[in-house]
């Protein structure tokens, strides 16, 4: 091996390595901010007396939004950092996030449409909040305490009477969203 290609070799190590140790900077706070926005008009809509029996197609039509609007921004924001959302502590991150929406999903279409069924606020919010810390471990600190936040929220809801449930979750998506979105934007460059 040549000189020259064996100091490739280390800089590429290095490179890897300054990667995997950062934190994971590419949440973006705008995109919190829209996704918080987003929630405030699906609680409006689920809470009009017309659409009370479609809450939850309003709220699941909100989350795949989010879900999309999460991805553009953290692609945006990703790409303007030069950090790979495939590589390191971006890939890291999204596998930490994955599990707790794919069960929230799952538990979502085995409780639809039955006596469980209120149960699912309390579940998104606590899945949810379970998926941003985990993910939050690899991300800055904001990142972890919002999920906490909705843990906590998401343990209240499942209490609470169930005429809170929608209000609740509009604070969850809606209010902590756009609360540590401006956190994250203002201290980690959008």
């Amino acid at each position: 091996m040549t000189m020259h290609a064996q100091a490739m070799d280390n800089l590429r190590f290095i490179r890897l390595a300054m990667e995997s140790s950062a934190p994971f900077t590419s949440v973006p706070g705008w995109g919190a901010i829209v996704i918080g926005c987003t929630a405030m008009v699906a609680g409006m809509l689920a809470a009009t007396p017309s659409m009370a029996d479609h809450w939850l197609a309003v709220w699941v039509g909100d989350a795949v939004l989010a879900l999309a609007i999460a991805g553009w921004f953290m692609a945006r924001k990703a790409k303007r950092l030069g950090v790979s959302l495939s590589r390191g502590v971006g890939r890291r991150f999204l596998f930490s996030v994955t599990p707790p929406l794919v069960a929230a999903t799952i538990l979502t279409v085995a409780l639809a449409g039955t006596d469980g069924a209120g149960w699912i606020p309390g579940l998104w919010l606590l899945l949810y909040g379970s998926g941003v810390v985990s993910g939050g471990t690899f991300s800055v600190r904001p990142v972890p305490i919002m999920g906490l936040c909705f843990m906590a929220l998401g343990a209240l809801t499942l209490g609470a009477p169930s005429s809170w449930a929608n209000g609740l979750m509009v604070l969850g998506f809606g209010g902590l969203h756009i609360l540590f979105g401006a956190i994250i934007a203002r201290r980690y460059g959008g």
